[in-house]
């Protein structure tokens, strides 16, 4: 947990004096942050996690006040001096600069409005600091008048996630990408170890292990594209909305001018939703892009089972790949090693369904023309991208590019199977083929040899169809 600063401890080392509308607080002498967040602060003691752990949000906070700082003084509202000092704060907190600052708790009542005013309060001290002027001395720059002029929480807030999410955007991208490839590098590697497939965990028919990593690196590569193709969810903002998308205390010119200002200032073709009211309450591109980020972590969960299966034992189990080792498993069974790093991503995994769950009621139980659990969903998808990140480099790095096959197991298990017989189906008739499964799991004998013992297929034949290329393929049989 945050350390929280008490009044009683305030008021007992150096302070600054400030006022809202609940009257006079006592704030650190040291911080910039001012009044309303010293008030989260003591409120909100809930995860933890301040909104410091989200620094592209923090930075999308940033360009939503530098861009509309631009607007106002486009249009006239806000002088040349207090626009550049407010464009400084905004600078200094683009290049990570001050980040410790925003302390408020990520789930937070009020809409967003304490991080909004954390921001508000840190760009205003650090821009008084610049024209020469103590925190806190707001009577030269106010973090509501000017700061947060022709702006509300309700349009700064959810455009400063879309803008925070755009950032991280490609990070998780990025990492997704390597790991798909870290994936098809092992279907190339491991395309000519033969093995058996199985459904409903039983013996199924042969395949490649080349080509079983090869369907983990086309199911990753899928995501790609769909991910890619939420990015144009993120790009529609509410910005010059304000309050419930009326643009109530903005000039008619401010919305237009501000996005233009944010595209430019962030780098992403943002755009001016048709439809501001719509925009201010509706959470569903979140919905949407949480989503996506579920079915990214089932099909990881998905894929860290099958590795968990595929190397387990040693002795007892499949054992047809080995995972790198990466620590010692157990403090009461000496040599034991476990899969910690798969077992670490199917957790994750949990985590992000979860989260999905949470965005999901989150963006339901918004009512009217506002939806006040917005703090709940910027948490949760931001958690849900750092995870996600996260957790793919470190499969990637620490397990994958690591893996190597156990050949001589893989061909065992394939000779061993009794599910060979369905190769041989089309050659010997159905029901021969049951009739021959049902004696070798019974007997414990070989498919291949009760086969070659009752002369239903001569030497030659036989060995065509178990060349390993005729099994794992689709091939043309002669009548």
């Amino acid at each position: 947990m945050i350390p929280i600063p008490r009044q009683e401890d305030i008021v007992s080392g150096p302070h600054r004096i400030e006022k809202d509308l609940l009257g006079p607080l006592a704030v650190p002498a040291d911080v910039y942050y001012g009044v309303q967040t010293q008030r989260a602060l003591e409120n909100f003691i809930l995860t933890g996690v301040p909104l410091s752990h989200f620094p592209k949000m923090i930075i999308g906070l940033a360009m939503v006040k530098k861009a509309a700082a631009a607007a106002n003084h486009d249009i006239g509202l806000l002088d040349s001096q207090r626009f550049k000092a407010i464009d400084h704060a905004c600078d200094r907190l683009i290049n990570g600069e001050f980040h410790d600052q925003f302390v408020v708790d990520m789930i937070q009542g009020g809409a967003g409005t304490s991080t909004n005013m954390n921001a508000n309060e840190v760009i205003a001290n650090i821009a008084l600091e610049y024209l020469g002027h103590k925190k806190g001395e707001y009577k030269h720059l106010h973090p509501n008048n000017d700061v947060n002029m022709s702006q509300s929480t309700n349009d700064v807030y959810p455009t400063a996630i879309r803008v925070g999410l755009q950032l991280s955007h490609s990070e998780l991208v990025d990492s997704l990408a390597a790991l798909q490839a870290a994936f098809a590098t092992k279907r190339d590697e491991f395309k000519d170890i033969i093995k058996m497939g199985r459904t409903q965990l039983q013996d199924a028919v042969p395949m490649t292990l080349g080509q079983e990593f090869g369907a983990y690196a086309t199911t990753l590569g899928e995501d790609i594209e769909r991910i890619g193709g939420m990015y144009d969810l993120l790009l529609e903002v509410n910005l010059g909305g304000t309050a419930i998308g009326t643009g109530i205390n903005a000039d008619p010119r401010y919305a237009v001018l501000a996005v233009d200002h944010l595209a430019r200032i962030a780098g992403y073709p943002m755009r001016l939703a048709a439809d501001l009211i719509e925009a201010t309450s509706d959470m569903g591109a979140f919905v949407l892009f949480s989503g996506m980020t579920k079915r990214l972590a089932v099909k990881l969960s998905k894929i860290c089972n099958d590795l968990r299966l595929l190397s387990s034992g040693p002795r007892t189990g499949l054992f047809e790949i080995n995972l790198p080792p990466q620590q010692p498993g157990s403090s009461i069974m000496p040599g034991k090693v476990n899969p910690v790093i798969p077992e670490a991503v199917n957790q994750v995994a949990y985590q992000v369904i979860g989260n999905d769950l949470a965005i999901t009621m989150a963006a339901e139980n918004g009512q009217l023309q506002l939806n006040v659990m917005e703090p709940l969903i910027a948490y949760k998808i931001l958690e849900n991208m750092r995870l996600l990140r996260r957790a793919m480099d470190m499969l990637r790095e620490r397990c994958v590019v690591g893996i190597t096959a156990n050949v001589d197991r893989c061909r065992e298990l394939v000779n061993n199977s009794i599910g060979l017989i369905t190769a041989l189906n089309p050659y010997i008739g159905y029901e021969n083929a049951t009739r021959i499964a049902a004696l070798a799991l019974q007997s414990g004998r070989g498919v291949l040899e009760l086969v070659r013992e009752e002369g239903l297929l001569d030497e030659k034949l036989l060995e065509e169809i178990l060349k390993p290329e005729n099994m794992v393929n689709p091939r043309q049989r002669s009548t």
